[in-house]
């Protein structure tokens, strides 16, 4: 994968996670057909990836609306999230957005900002053994409007002591990249096939 950056210089880096460091969404997807086959509710592929970047427990209260389930959002976010952390051992690195964190880290200051809680971000990280190179983690309990909002990205310019328009936003989704336009930050756009497994 090549990636495309912009030209000039940044004065942070901010990374989303899934998709962007870690090619964990197929993880993710394969917990969420687990989680909601107990309700009989489907997540087509198609809309998994279109909301990309949203928030779990907002994942759950679009497919009630959408389809007319009754999933209680809190309780079923925290079994899809169990689910991905037992398979979390699986994960891979995105290894040319990986590389480029490396070779920022510590020079300039780097973020992580998600839609997913801090705490599996973390784990994330970790599992992946780059959760030290970043200067802050923002993850959905920091912010309180979700992609395609500029908050998260906001929010980690700010830990970061770097002007919104001097950072520069790694992304895979569309949600996430409009939401590093409504930051007033340039963008690098991760396109990474999706690899579903059953």
């Amino acid at each position: 994968m090549k990636l495309e950056i912009p030209e000039g210089e940044f004065g942070g880096y901010i990374f989303d996670c899934d998709g962007t460091l870690a090619d964990s969404m197929p993880l993710h997807y394969r917990a969420w057909q687990t989680a909601l086959k107990e309700h009989g509710a489907e997540f087509p592929e198609a809309l998994f990836y279109e909301l990309g970047g949203t928030p779990t427990e907002m994942v759950v209260t679009i497919l009630n609306e959408r389809h007319g389930h009754a999933m209680p959002p809190k309780q079923t976010a925290a079994f899809k999230e169990s689910l991905y952390l037992e398979m979390l051992h699986e994960v891979q690195p995105i290894a040319a957005v990986v590389e480029f964190a490396r070779r920022y880290a510590g020079r300039v200051p780097i973020a992580v900002a998600s839609g997913g809680h801090r705490g599996i971000v973390s784990r994330t990280l970790q599992a992946l053994g780059i959760e030290e190179l970043f200067d802050a983690i923002v993850g959905a309990e920091d912010y309180l409007h979700g992609k395609p909002a500029p908050d998260p990205f906001l929010e980690a310019a700010r830990q970061l002591g770097v002007e919104p328009e001097k950072c520069l936003v790694f992304e895979d989704t569309q949600l996430g990249i409009e939401a590093a336009v409504a930051a007033g930050m340039q963008w690098v756009h991760v396109v990474s096939a999706p690899t579903i497994t059953p």
